[in-house]
């Protein structure tokens, strides 16, 4: 069972305390990095590491006045270190502290949503295990279409969410990097050695050549591979919500004691957090083209990206955040109805067994066309009045000349369609 979703660690990785943590962590491994350089004295250095501090407070009455908020940050922080803090910021320009201190979140933030998928991966499998040999009908355009087995349907889902652990994988890589290049990314103010300096203690690369800014497009591959992910949680939710309708009904939400489904009908049971993980996917897209927007700016920066990130990074990150929890919480307490299952394949009289029939009667000699207009014209006849599918058949003698009535009875089996189910199992080790 997984933990009761209480959104600590990305409430913590977007709070304010953590970015200003974040920035002065920048701040003091650059002086760090300075000092060897011979830049800074070694007292100034230990007074600074000694003293360093701030006040989310303090820096918003600051913002107030300055309308800067790294202006602020290093005001207040230079309260807390007296004349030494001469030594901060020397050389930097403000987007190489934003910019760094935002890919050390933004990495924290994949670890964190790297956990999540790890988890709705490992309830995916242990539900592909245990309904492996589970029948049910496959649908085609809604349609009745043959026989799968509902743990088909899980492992699918295991697959593409092992594809997206990959992807957030590569999208951590590239937004993992950290930038200390001063003011259009020349180092004319700074010594490169600070650069490589700094991403070393963070856990970052040195961006290969950057601007004022680090470029854009790595945070808009960041954020399209959270809508991709948004992609997979809606399309695992949109299923469910298609078998929990009443005329299917071969799963469903939990629906736990003391809950209600609607204000005016007792009786109803919705699958309320499929529905709302939907929604949720139409932000994460809504957002990823946002950060695409934001690739293109004027020559070497400008702002207009910085109100942008404000938002849509937290608001991604810890929307998906939740999505995974509650999609891998509806896995894990599904409610399956095998019953059902069975009883929905037999709903269409045999017609999930034409194809067969279509292949043995080619395999009797028949073209493909031949056989096609034999069997189509009975599944025409079943659909119209009802009649079992393999009974008009056998009253059909253009049918029964190339058949015998043991051979058509064979055709009509479950198992023919379960007799690979181990080998694409095995794909996966299982």
């Amino acid at each position: 069972m997984i933990e009761r979703y209480t959104l600590p660690e990305m409430k913590e990785i977007w709070s304010e305390e953590n970015k200003f943590r974040k920035w002065l962590d920048v701040e003091i491994y650059a002086c760090e990095a300075l000092c060897k350089k011979g830049v800074i004295p070694e007292s100034a250095l230990k007074n600074i590491k000694e003293k360093a501090n701030f006040s989310v407070k303090r820096i918003l009455e600051i913002e107030e006045k300055v309308h800067h908020d790294v202006i602020a940050f290093l005001t207040c922080v230079a309260e807390y270190v007296g004349e030494d803090s001469k030594y901060i910021h020397l050389g930097l320009t403000s987007s190489d502290v934003v910019d760094t201190a935002q890919s050390v979140r933004m990495k924290e933030a994949a670890d964190q949503i790297l956990k999540r998928l790890a988890q709705l991966y490992n309830v995916l499998i242990e539900k592909a295990i245990k309904y492996r040999n589970t029948v049910m009908i496959g649908r085609t355009h809604g349609i009745h279409a043959e026989p799968m087995t509902f743990g088909l349907k899980m492992l699918l889902w295991a697959a593409e969410t092992k594809r997206n652990i990959e992807r957030m994988k590569k999208a951590k890589e590239v937004v993992s990097v950290g930038k200390i290049s001063g003011a259009v990314g020349t180092y004319a103010n700074i010594d490169p050695y600070v650069e490589e300096f700094v991403c070393r203690c963070l856990g970052l690369k040195p961006a290969p050549i950057s601007t004022q800014v680090l470029q854009r497009d790595r945070h808009a591959e960041y954020m399209n591979t959270i809508a991709v992910i948004g992609c997979t949680l809606e399309k695992i939710a949109t299923e469910i919500r298609a078998l929990q309708r009443t005329d299917i009904r071969e799963a469903e939400e939990f629906f736990a004691k003391g809950q209600k489904g609607s204000s005016a009908m007792p009786h109803k049971r919705n699958p309320i957090i499929s529905e709302r993980i939907s929604g949720m996917a139409r932000i994460l897209r809504g957002n990823a083209l946002a950060a695409m927007e934001n690739v293109a700016l004027w020559h070497e920066r400008d702002i207009s990206h910085s109100s942008v990130e404000r938002v849509i990074i937290p608001d991604s990150t810890t929307l998906l955040d939740y999505m995974l929890y509650k999609i891998t919480d509806v896995i894990q307490n599904l409610i399956v109805y095998p019953e059902n299952m069975k009883k929905n394949m037999e709903r269409t009289n045999g017609l999930i067994f034409s194809q067969r029939v279509l292949l043995a009667l080619v395999d009797k000699g028949l073209t493909r066309e031949r056989a096609y207009e034999l069997v189509q014209r009975n599944a025409m006849e079943c659909w119209q009045t009802g009649r079992d599918f393999k009974e008009l058949l056998k009253s059909d003698k253009d049918v029964m000349d190339y058949l015998t009535t043991d051979e058509l009875e064979e055709l009509f089996d479950y198992s023919y369609y379960l007799r690979h189910i181990d080998e694409i199992y095995s794909r996966f080790g299982l």
